[in-house]
């Protein structure tokens, strides 16, 4: 590490991208390395945190995935990457140079050269009044990555060609592609700029699952013969377990665990990476439907006075926690047993009716079946306002929230009525005696 640090020290504030980063006490290249960032959006009480001292090191030629669910952080954290996204604190390092904030415009133009990004949505992310031939060119354009016309028509055709389109195709414009082929001319124009990193964001999330395997196979062989990194961004955990060298799992802008793809699945030890495993579907009708999902719940961890970090226990394996809980992952990881992440019931046994991991038994997930809210249960408590209430209670003890709250109404509008009706009666009956 100490080697590491002098590298990183040296080139920190240089204005320049050196040929080869720092190498880490494993002896890798460091080439993308993110320390203790933190991303927020909006201003004092309106400010949202979105990344939360995220740390992590991506190393020459592998590929880095990182996941999570919708909303964790993850496109944040690649939106960073290319200085799109500015930090609130931390920074992040390319080859051993910082590349966040405010840097010399020599290094920002070079840092937009060597890093690339792969979109997630193939429509929206090109420019749909050029065509193919402008959308894949316009980096050599800026760069003059080309030494005349000539050039500049090879290159364009060559990648084309490369990424599975023909060059009659350079003359249309996006709408008369489909999905897949709107996301190879995407991976053409990142690729003609002969990037070392590419940032790739849900690459084939809105893909057609035939269509996925191809732009994944068009990935990995460009990382072959380019020598490529990736940092992949993705939610399905499925797919990033065969193509991931490393895998760090995101959980609301928290790094919670980090470590190889067989290792990450076979001791996940954090309970929320165990359950986005648990939610892989199982190519099977009968055992997926048979299957017990694992709810992650946060509140199962007591952060109010030992502060979690993230940690090593070692194997490479970084897992986020308190000192308590460090203590258990460190345990069951030197058992060396791997852990059963899934569990299938006997498709003869009673299928329980609630079996939600670490949730409250009182807490809500979808209504009973015949807990439809009819209006007639509002109409008849407002006849019967006293049967009303008693039915109302029933319902709220069964759970029937939506007839509970129909009763209620009824009833309490019933006994306004009568309220009405009995004070008339009485003022009436007064008037008659005076």
């Amino acid at each position: 590490m100490s080697k590491l640090n002098r590298n990183t020290e040296n080139q920190e504030h240089a204005s320049h991208l050196p040929e080869h980063g720092p190498i880490d006490e494993n002896g890798k290249e460091v080439l993308l390395s993110l320390k203790n960032v933190d991303i927020t959006f909006g201003k004092g009480d309106n400010a949202v945190r979105a990344v939360k001292n995220a740390t992590f090191d991506i190393h020459k030629g592998e590929t880095f995935s990182l996941v999570g669910e919708s909303g964790s952080g993850k496109t944040t954290i690649g939106r960073a990457v290319i200085r799109v996204n500015p930090l609130a604190n931390g920074e992040i390092l390319y080859k051993g140079v910082r590349i966040s904030g405010k840097i010399p415009k020599s290094l920002d133009r070079e840092v937009i050269r060597n890093i690339q990004m792969v979109f997630q949505d193939p429509a929206a992310s090109l420019n749909e009044r050029a065509t193919v031939d402008y959308i894949v060119s316009e980096g050599l354009y800026n760069f003059h990555l080309y030494e005349n016309e000539a050039d500049r028509v090879r290159k364009v055709e060559e990648m084309i060609n490369e990424v599975g389109l023909l060059p009659e195709h350079l003359t249309r414009y996006p709408h008369e592609f489909s999905g897949g082929q709107r996301q190879r001319i995407g991976l053409a124009r990142a690729m003609v700029m002969e990037p070392e990193l590419v940032v790739a964001d849900e690459p084939i999330s809105a893909l057609d699952v035939s269509i996925r395997a191809q732009v994944l196979n068009l990935l990995k062989k460009f990382q072959r013969e380019k020598d490529l990194t990736y940092l992949f961004i993705a939610h399905d955990l499925s797919i990033v377990r065969f193509i991931s060298d490393r895998i760090a799992v995101i959980y609301k802008g928290d790094i919670v665990e980090i470590a190889d793809a067989e290792e990450l699945f076979n001791f996940p030890l954090h309970p929320y990476t165990h359950s986005l495993i648990s939610a892989i579907p199982i190519p099977d009708p009968q055992l997926e439907k048979n299957k017990v999902l694992f709810t992650y719940d946060p509140s199962i961890h007591d952060y109010s006075t030992d502060k979690p970090e993230l940690v090593c226990i070692g194997h490479d394996h970084w897992v986020f926690g308190n000192k308590k809980e460090i203590e258990e992952y460190k345990a069951t990881r030197e058992k060396n047993v791997p852990l059963k992440t899934i569990t299938i019931l006997d498709k003869d046994a009673p299928r329980p009716e609630e079996h939600h991991d670490n949730i409250a038994h009182d807490e809500i997930q979808l209504p009973p079946l015949h807990d439809t809210g009819s209006a007639w249960y509002a109409l008849l408590s407002f006849l019967l306002p006293v049967i009303g209430i008693i039915a109302a209670m029933i319902f709220k003890k069964h759970r029937h929230y939506r007839n509970y709250k129909m009763c209620k109404k009824g009833a309490i509008a019933g006994f306004i009525v009568l309220a009405v009706i009995l004070a008339l009666f009485l003022l009436a009956l007064a008037a008659v005696f005076i």
